[in-house]
């Protein structure tokens, strides 16, 4: 028999267990709108979308004047159902305000291609610029956001580091490059102004062999409905 999918707006606070127990990041991320898939009354994923923090990415994508437009599809977790994921995100883009811009990233260094938005037609618009994030030794658990989180407000977030923790201890490591995806939720007029003014090239989707992560359970999602 197979399985019978709804999808909801849900609270962030719903969303909060599947982003710090299940989803590889551990850790919480702007949201501005959270959906759940459902299978009867209990919940078996979720994706959430958020505005992107850098101003460069969103005034990027399509230039200045659709700036405010642009959402990031920043969290996804679902259980092991088959279609489950397309099926969350494509019914949640036809949630999403209109018009809006949405791109979202495929994790290489998780080992991920991107086959949830290569089948949801999102466009694909190549890999992320190369950087190099600062890390400290015995710290390489830790988010690499996290890290560079402590010298938010500081003049140089490294001079802070490396007086917190003893400049031989901080050292950079590569970030993982990213698979950067995009999609056009609006009107076919929308749609079509948002892909001319689209400032990345268009590539062929990547191919490759997808990991996926083990992930913990978390409790009832019941109380969504009391």
């Amino acid at each position: 028999m197979g399985h019978r999918i709804t999808v909801n707006r849900i609270e962030a606070s719903d969303a909060a267990p599947w982003l710090l127990n299940r989803h590889y990041a551990k850790r919480m991320c702007p949201i501005s709108h959270a959906f759940g898939a459902f299978e009867g009354r209990n919940m078996v994923g979720v994706v959430t979308y958020g505005t992107p923090l850098s101003s460069t990415l969103k005034d990027g994508i399509c230039g200045k004047a659709r700036a405010n437009h642009v959402l990031e599809l920043n969290r996804l977790c679902c259980e092991n159902i088959p279609n489950l994921a397309s099926q969350l995100v494509g019914r949640s883009l036809k949630m999403l305000p209109l018009p809006s811009i949405v791109v979202s990233y495929a994790d290489s260094g998780q080992g991920h291609v991107g086959y949830v938005y290569q089948s949801c037609n999102f466009v694909y618009t190549g890999l992320s610029a190369k950087f190099k994030d600062p890390m400290v030794k015995g710290f390489e658990h830790k988010h690499h956001t996290t890290i560079g989180d402590e010298g938010r407000g500081h003049p140089s977030r490294i001079e802070f580091l490396r007086n917190k923790y003893g400049a031989e201890n901080v050292y950079y490591i590569e970030r993982a490059r990213k698979h950067r995806y995009i999609y056009f939720c609006g009107s076919k007029r929308d749609r079509k102004n948002m892909r001319r003014l689209l400032n990345y090239p268009i590539e062929d989707y990547p191919k490759g062999e997808s990991k996926r992560y083990e992930i913990a359970a978390v409790e009832s999602q019941q109380s969504l409905f009391e």
